[in-house]
């Protein structure tokens, strides 16, 4: 993910997927994101950080067009963002939303929204299991599965969808290392298939794990951008340093949520 300003890092051009110009959104009297520009490049792995309150989780919402912004714009493959682009997107939130349906149900009700039937239906259904490694949970109630398990259905249920971006909003903090190891190869044999990923998270070994770019927030700007191991290493913005330092745990106040 590429932004503008004077802490951007250089990096190879590529064609931007999805875009943000001159971003905003208000709620309450504040404003949660201010003025971001920002470029997602196909098939690659952005990490999204920052301290609590910054408005990470904002962001993700607005590039995937869960909410408008009150000014500026997201662009997919150059145009507006509509219905068409989020078709070709999915989203995994921290608490995995499920119905209370079986796994399989889970897995096809998402399936027949996307207008996917038939034995096409079928393969990917068949597929989702085996990438989820809930063979044998199939017809047991998505609820109570363990978190872990949970969170893995919440991620396969989305690639079975086939969409060219994933979000994901710190989908593992929550999970013990094991099932965000697990979690972790979903999203890289995601990439591996060309699917472009977008997460966030404020696990530093994550996104040393799994990123290519980062990009962090500030009071809802981004203040440095670049590749992982460059902002990590060697970080410009004091914002950056101070958050890696553990001097800043949140946003200023009238800045929004994470």
């Amino acid at each position: 993910m590429h932004a503008a300003g004077p802490a951007t890092r250089p990096e190879a051009v590529a064609p931007p997927l999805l875009q943000a110009r001159r971003l905003c959104f208000d709620a309450g009297g504040r404003r949660l994101i201010d003025r971001i520009d920002a470029e997602i490049r196909a098939h690659r792995r952005t990490v999204i950080m920052g301290a609590n309150g910054t408005g990470k989780s904002v962001l993700l919402r607005l590039l995937h067009g869960l909410i408008r912004p009150t000014a500026g714009e997201v662009l997919w493959q150059g145009r507006p963002l509509d219905r068409a682009g989020r078709r070709e997107q999915s989203m995994v939130f921290q608490r995995p939303v499920l119905l209370r349906r079986s796994v399989l149900a889970n897995l096809r009700f998402a399936l027949a929204v996307r207008g996917v039937d038939g034995p096409e239906r079928a393969t990917r259904e068949a597929k989702a299991i085996e990438r989820a490694r809930l063979g044998d949970l199939a017809k047991r109630p998505a609820r109570v599965l363990s978190g872990g398990e949970q969170q893995r259905l919440a991620v396969a249920r989305a690639l079975a969808c086939e969409p060219r971006v994933l979000f994901l909003d710190e989908a593992t903090a929550s999970l013990d290392p094991a099932s965000t190891h697990a979690i972790e190869e979903l999203v890289r044999e995601a990439q591996d298939s060309g699917v472009t990923i977008v997460l966030i998270t404020h696990d530093i070994g994550q996104a040393r794990r799994l990123g290519e770019d980062l990009i962090f927030l500030h009071a809802g700007r981004v203040v440095e951008s670049g590749p992982v191991a460059d902002v990590l290493g060697a970080p410009r913005a004091e914002a950056t340093r101070a958050w890696l330092e553990g001097r800043l745990h949140l946003g200023p106040p009238g800045h929004g949520t994470s």
